[in-house]
């Protein structure tokens, strides 16, 4: 898959596309998980279904996207990455999603831009914003990118991305993990940790939501436990609410079979 590129101002945003160029379509935007990129979707790509457009943008310092920099990093600034590369595409509504980070990014969409927003994915993710020992637990991580960059950030992090099933039986997917974490900079991945520790509580933005909504989670998700995604689709109207079996917190890679039907059930059901 060939990433696009936009250029907003004096940024650029980059981007995977499933049907580059195409007007006539629905589409749909999912938002990556840290420390990962727009290529944590391929699987999904591949198996969109027809009449949708699916966009996956690498989120400000990710892959080929400039930092949006600025003294005060925050996740509006992960929002602004989406609604300003749907406004240079001429896209004025879509279904907006992510995985993890992917979801607190998808929240602030919503708080900044709530009329863009069709329908919502939220995948193994959490509406609160971090506990104390969450904040110190990032600011262990900011230190580890400063001594040893991407490498080390995914060597801390392969246990907790993935599910024991997958770790046992499928090392293909922790290799696609690493490359894709490896592929980032430095400065991404701490604008990310910043932008993560600072967010805000997202729970009034998840009982404001009056739109469809479909909500995954693997079943051995360690990060954001099932447990957390039954709270956000209860907080819902008419949420959907689909576990992902033998997968973890990137139950899209690690399950992409379920998950995709899944995704494509809740696509079939937007009128």
């Amino acid at each position: 898959m060939t990433r696009q590129y936009c250029h907003v101002g004096s940024r650029t945003i980059a981007y995977l596309d499933s049907v580059p160029g195409a007007s006539d379509l629905r589409t749909i935007v999912l938002l990556h998980a840290f420390p990962l990129g727009a290529g944590m979707w391929e699987p999904q790509i591949r198996s969109i279904p027809k009449g949708w457009r699916l966009i996956t943008p690498d989120l400000s310092g990710f892959g080929g996207t400039s930092e949006a920099g600025g003294p005060s990093p925050s996740m509006d600034d992960y929002a602004r990455d989406v609604i300003d590369l749907l406004g240079a595409l001429g896209i004025s509504r879509a279904v907006v999603g992510g995985c993890s980070m992917g979801g607190y990014a998808t929240f602030a969409v919503i708080r900044k831009a709530p009329e863009m927003v069709e329908a919502v994915v939220l995948a193994d993710t959490r509406a609160g914003a971090d506990s104390l020992e969450g904040r110190a637990n990032r600011r262990s991580m900011l230190a580890l990118v400063d001594r040893e960059g991407a490498s080390g950030v995914a060597r801390e992090m392969m246990p907790k991305l993935l599910g024991r099933t997958t770790r046992e039986t499928d090392t293909t997917v922790e290799s696609t993990v690493r490359r894709l974490i490896k592929q980032q900079s430095p400065e991404g991945i701490r604008g990310a940790i910043q932008r993560m520790m600072d967010r805000p509580d997202s729970t009034p933005t998840v009982s404001s939501l009056k739109v469809p909504a479909l909500v995954l989670v693997g079943e051995e998700d360690e990060l954001t436990p099932v447990e957390e995604s039954r709270r956000i689709a209860a907080a819902i109207p008419g949420a959907r609410l689909e576990i992902i079996p033998l997968a973890g917190h990137l139950a899209n890679l690690e399950q992409p079979g379920p998950f995709n039907a899944a995704l494509v059930a809740f696509l079939a059901s937007l009128s």
